[in-house]
């Protein structure tokens, strides 16, 4: 759906998300669910507390959430076998 909101949480995240990542990720949303990239003066009010709404729901579920083995496993790099000396 929204290809420019980031992963907030670890791995994706190397850092826990900050409340700038988290309104700016709420911004996106609510841009792509409204259709406005800026809203009308009629409309900044109820887009604004939209923004508000998503944001602080952004925030209680990545504080909520459990992330197991959030540590990348070691990347393994293959040890060559020394190889006899061509003739």
């Amino acid at each position: 759906m929204c290809r420019s909101i980031k992963t907030l949480r670890p791995p994706a995240l190397p850092d826990e998300a900050t409340e700038d990542d988290i309104r700016a990720a709420a911004l996106q949303y609510v841009r792509k669910v409204s259709g406005f990239r800026v809203p009308a003066a009629h409309n900044r009010e109820v887009f604004e507390r939209a923004v508000d709404e998503i944001a602080d729901a952004t925030a209680r579920l990545l504080d909520g959430l459990e992330v197991r083995g959030a540590h990348p496993a070691p990347v393994r790099t293959r040890v060559r076998e020394p190889q006899p000396d061509a003739v």
